[in-house]
C-alpha cells in the first residue's frame, strides 16, 4: 500500500475515534475509602450490556495519575483498586476541588467515555505546628498591647477540615488575636495583655493548641516559652539602714572594719553593686578608711587618734553597673539647729502635706541635727513631674515653736516608656497597578517620655514572601511613619500583604512597639477578555459549516471567553456584534452558545457572517471580539448528540501543517496528469463494464439502504479537508478511497451511529483493514 495513503486513512479513522467519545461522566467520592469499594455501575451509568464488556475488552486509561480504579468486567462496577489519598493526589491547596480524570476504552466498536472522578477531602489530617517549642525573648520594660509573631500550624486538609481558630492556655500576662487573610488562612499573633516583672516571674509557658473545623475536630498544639529580658527596674537595697561600730584608737591600717551588704533584684550588669562614698561624706573621713567599690569593705586608711575626733559619719552609696544605674536615693541631707539647750534645744522635724495627699519620701534622722530625705516608692515623671514638700521642725519647749521650710522637687526623664501604637492593627486596601512611591498610610506611635527618650524611629521588620523582602516592596519614612509602595502591584500574582512596623525610641537602652499591617490589594479591571474557543489565531476569521437541514435550536458553535479578573470584573456577557440574518441565530448573553432559531429556507444565503463581542462587567468594561463564517451544505447528515465533546486536550491535527503543504504540492502534480488521462480517456471508446467484486472500495454496497454513506468525488486535497471537519464535527466516519490511475478519489461519510451498529463483516472490510494499514 501507498504509505501516503495508509497515513491519510490513518488519520481518518483515529480522527473519527475521538469523535465518538462520550461526554464527561461525574463521580464524587471521599478519601481514603477501603480498597474494593463499589463506587459505581459503569455498564449501567454509560448505557452498556454489562455482559459483552468482558469480550470488547473494557479498560481504563488514566490521564497522569496511578492505577486508583479498576473495572469487574463481569458487572461492570467501576471499584477502588489503591486507598486515595487526596492530600498526595493534590498537594497544592490552591482550590479545595481535586479530580482524578480516566477514559473508559471499550473496543468493537471502539468507544471512549470520558470519567472525572471528585476526591472530596475528610478531616485525615491534624493541624501541625511547624516547631513544637516556640522560644521567644520580651523585654521586661514592653507594654501591654504589644505584639509578637509566632509560627503559625498548618493543615493539609482544606475546606471546613482546615484550621478554624486557635485557643491559649489560660494566662493572666498574655492572649492572643487571630486574623484571617483574603483566602481564609489563619493568623496568630501573641499579645501582652499585662506588665511583666522578671522579678516575679523570669519564665512564662504557654500552650497554643490549632482546631481545624472538621467533625470530629482535630488539633494540634505548640509550647511557646516566653523569656522575659531584665531591664534595670530595680535599685540595690541595703540590709540595713544604719551601721554602727566601735572601734579602738590607734587601730592598724588595713584593720577590717565592717563589710557592707547591698542587693539587686536585676540581673546580669544590672545586678552588679559597686559602692562609693556620697558628697556627705567629709574629705577628713575619706582620709582615714578606704571602701572596696566591689565588696563593700571599709578598712583603716590612716591612724585615728580618739583625741581628735571621737566620731565619724559616712555616706555610702550602692549603685549597679546598667546604662542607666539606680542606687539607693537620697535627695538632700537636712540640718536642723535650736540655739537653746536642753528640751528646748531639742528638735522634730516632719513632712507636712495635706491631708489626702501622701507623699512619696520619708524622713530619716542620720545623726544628731541631721536628717535625710528619702523616695520611699517609684516616682513616675509622667504621672507627677513635680512635687512641693513642706517641711515643719519645733522644738520640745513650753510653749514649743515652729518653722516650716518648702522643698520644690523636680523630677527628671529615664527612658522607661515604650512607643505605642494608637491600633493594633492597619488594614490598608491598595488598587492594582498603583503608581510606584504611593502614600499609602501614616503609622505614628507616642512616646511620652522626654527628648532622646521620646525621639522615634520606624522600621519595616524583615520578612520574606516568594523569596522577596518585605523591604523591597514597602518603604517607611523613618522620622515620621508614612508607609509607601515601592512597586506596582498586580492582583493577578498578589492578593495581600501582612507584616509588621516597628517604632524604637532613641534611649538607652531603646524601648520599642510593633503593629500588624494588612495590605490588601484590590482588583481593577485590567484584563481583557481572551476568546479561548472556538480558537483561532489572533484576527483570523472562524469557519464553522452546518448542514442546511438543521432543526431550529440546533448548536452551532460556542463562544467561551476567559478574564483573569476578579469578581464583577470577569463577570463575561455575549453579544451579537454584527449578524447577516437577525431572525436565523440566537446567542445565549451568559453561555455563548449560538444556536439556529427556525431552519434554512432556500432564500437564505450560504455564507452568514456574524461578530460575537464577550464584553466583562468592569468599569470600564473590556471586551474582546470573534467573527465567525458560517457555511451550509446541501447534506442530509444525522446531528450527533450536543453532549459529545472532543476533549480539548487531545491533539487532533498533529502536523496537520505539513500535510497540507505536500498535499497542495500534489495536487498540482495529479492535476496534470488528470488533464491528460482525461484526453486520451475521451480519444478511446469505453469497453463494457463488468460487476465491480465486493472490495473495500465497494463499501457502500455493503450497507443496508438506512445506512447508506454520502459519497463525493474530490480531487483537491484542500477541499478534502474542509468537508472531513465538516463531517466529523456532526459525529459521522469519513473514509477517503482513492480512484484508479490517480484520477482523484471518492469520499464517503458513514453516520455515527451507524458505524457503531454495523456487522461484523462490515467492520472487518473497514476499521481492521484500516487499522493494518497504520504505519
Amino acid at each position: 500500500m501507498d504509505p501516503w495513503r495508509g497515513r491519510q486513512l490513518s488519520f481518518v479513522v483515529l480522527s473519527a475515534l475521538w469523535i465518538l467519545a462520550s461526554a464527561v461522566t461525574r463521580y464524587s467520592i471521599p478519601e481514603e475509602i477501603p480498597v474494593g469499594t463499589v463506587i459505581a455501575n459503569i455498564a449501567t451509568d454509560l448505557g452498556l450490556d454489562a455482559h459483552s464488556l468482558l469480550e470488547r475488552k473494557v479498560k481504563l486509561d488514566y490521564i497522569h495519575s496511578k492505577k486508583y480504579l479498576e473495572i469487574n468486567k463481569d458487572t461492570g462496577e467501576l471499584y477502588i483498586a489503591e486507598k486515595i489519598d487526596r492530600e498526595y493526589l493534590c498537594p497544592a491547596k490552591a482550590s479545595s476541588f481535586c479530580f482524578l480524570k480516566m477514559d473508559v476504552i471499550i473496543e468493537n466498536p471502539i468507544r471512549i467515555f470520558n470519567i472525572e472522578l471528585e476526591i472530596m477531602d475528610i478531616n485525615d489530617n491534624a493541624p501541625q505546628f511547624r516547631r513544637e517549642r516556640i522560644s521567644l525573648d520580651v523585654s521586661e520594660s514592653a507594654t501591654p498591647g504589644e505584639r509578637f509573631s509566632i509560627t503559625n500550624a498548618v493543615d493539609a486538609d482544606v475546606g471546613e477540615n482546615s484550621i478554624e481558630t486557635y485557643y491559649l492556655s489560660d494566662s493572666d500576662t498574655f492572649t492572643i488575636e487571630i486574623q484571617s487573610g483574603s483566602d481564609g488562612t489563619k493568623y496568630v499573633d501573641l499579645v501582652l495583655k499585662a506588665s511583666l516583672d522578671r522579678e516575679k516571674q523570669a519564665v512564662h509557658t504557654l500552650t497554643l493548641t490549632a482546631v481545624d473545623g472538621g467533625v470530629p475536630a482535630r488539633s494540634g498544639t505548640a509550647s511557646i516559652i516566653v523569656q522575659v529580658l531584665d531591664t534595670n527596674d530595680n535599685a540595690p537595697q541595703f540590709d540595713r539602714q544604719v551601721y554602727s561600730v566601735d572601734l579602738i584608737e590607734n587601730a592598724p591600717i588595713g584593720t577590717l572594719i565592717m563589710q557592707l551588704n547591698a542587693t539587686d533584684l536585676d540581673e546580669g550588669v544590672n545586678a552588679e553593686v559597686i559602692y562609693s562614698f556620697t558628697l556627705y561624706t567629709s574629705e577628713e573621713t575619706q582620709e582615714k578608711f578606704s571602701l572596696d567599690p566591689s565588696s563593700g569593705e571599709i578598712r583603716v586608711k590612716d591612724m585615728i587618734d580618739f583625741e581628735e575626733v571621737k566620731s565619724f559619719e559616712m555616706y555610702v552609696e550602692a549603685k549597679d553597673k546598667a546604662v542607666n544605674p539606680l542606687s539607693g536615693t537620697v535627695i538632700a541631707v537636712i540640718s536642723v539647729s535650736d540655739r537653746d539647750s536642753g528640751d528646748n534645744g531639742k528638735v522634730v522635724l516632719s513632712i507636712h502635706n495635706a491631708p489626702s495627699t501622701i507623699l512619696p519620701f520619708a524622713l530619716n534622722k542620720s545623726s544628731e541635727d541631721f536628717f535625710e530625705l528619702t523616695v520611699t516608692e517609684s516616682l513616675d515623671r509622667e504621672v507627677k513631674n513635680s512635687y512641693e514638700i513642706t517641711l515643719h521642725v519645733t522644738d520640745r519647749g513650753t510653749p514649743p515653736l515652729t518653722d516650716n521650710e518648702t522643698i520644690i522637687l523636680t523630677i527628671q526623664d529615664i527612658n522607661d516608656n515604650a512607643p505605642s501604637f494608637p491600633q493594633s492593627l492597619y488594614t490598608i486596601h491598595l488598587m492594582e497597578n498603583n503608581e510606584p512611591g504611593m502614600l499609602l498610610a501614616s503609622l505614628t506611635a507616642h512616646d511620652p517620655d522626654l527628648n532622646e527618650n521620646q525621639y522615634l524611629v520606624y522600621v519595616i521588620i524583615e520578612k520574606e514572601i516568594a523569596n522577596t523582602s518585605m523591604s523591597m516592596l514597602f518603604s517607611i519614612n523613618p522620622e515620621n511613619g508614612n508607609l509607601y509602595a515601592l512597586c506596582t502591584f498586580d492582583y493577578e500574582r498578589e492578593k495581600e500583604f501582612l507584616f509588621h512596623i516597628e517604632a524604637r525610641d532613641s534611649g538607652l537602652p531603646p524601648l520599642s512597639s510593633n503593629v500588624t499591617v494588612h495590605i490588601i490589594i484590590l482588583d481593577q479591571n485590567d484584563n481583557t477578555p481572551l476568546i479561548v474557543s472556538p480558537w483561532r489565531p489572533q484576527g483570523a476569521v472562524i469557519e464553522e459549516v452546518i448542514p442546511r437541514s438543521s432543526d431550529k435550536g440546533s448548536l452551532v458553535t460556542k463562544v467561551i471567553a476567559l478574564d483573569a479578573d476578579s469578581m464583577q470584573n470577569s463577570r463575561i456577557t455575549y453579544q451579537f456584534l454584527q449578524i447577516t440574518d437577525t431572525t436565523l441565530f440566537s446567542l445565549d448573553q451568559y453561555n455563548g452558545e449560538i444556536r439556529t432559531t427556525r431552519m434554512f429556507s432556500y432564500r437564505d444565503p450560504r455564507h452568514q457572517h456574524l461578530v460575537i463581542i464577550a464584553r466583562d462587567n468592569g468599569d470600564p468594561p473590556r471586551s474582546a471580539t470573534v467573527t465567525i463564517k458560517i457555511s451550509t451544505v446541501e447534506q442530509v447528515v444525522t446531528q450527533f448528540t450536543e453532549t459529545t465533546e472532543v476533549p480539548i486536550e487531545y491533539d487532533l491535527f498533529t502536523d496537520l501543517n505539513l500535510y497540507l503543504l505536500i498535499g497542495l504540492g500534489s495536487v498540482l502534480f495529479l492535476l496534470l496528469i488528470t488533464i491528460l488521462v482525461i484526453i486520451v480517456l475521451k480519444c478511446q471508446e469505453p469497453e463494457p463494464s463488468q460487476a465491480a467484486p465486493q472490495g473495500r472500495n465497494s463499501i457502500i454496497s455493503q450497507r443496508n439502504s438506512s445506512t447508506i454513506a454520502d459519497s463525493t468525488l474530490i480531487s483537491s486535497d484542500a477541499y478534502w479537508y474542509s468537508l472531513f471537519l465538516a463531517e466529523t464535527r456532526k459525529g459521522k466516519v469519513v473514509v477517503r478511497q482513492p480512484l484508479p490511475n490517480g484520477a482523484g478519489f471518492i469520499v464517503s461519510s458513514i453516520p455515527g451511529s451507524a458505524a457503531l451498529t454495523e456487522t461484523s463483516a462490515s467492520r472487518s472490510s473497514t476499521l481492521q483493514e484500516s487499522s493494518s494499514d497504520l504505519p
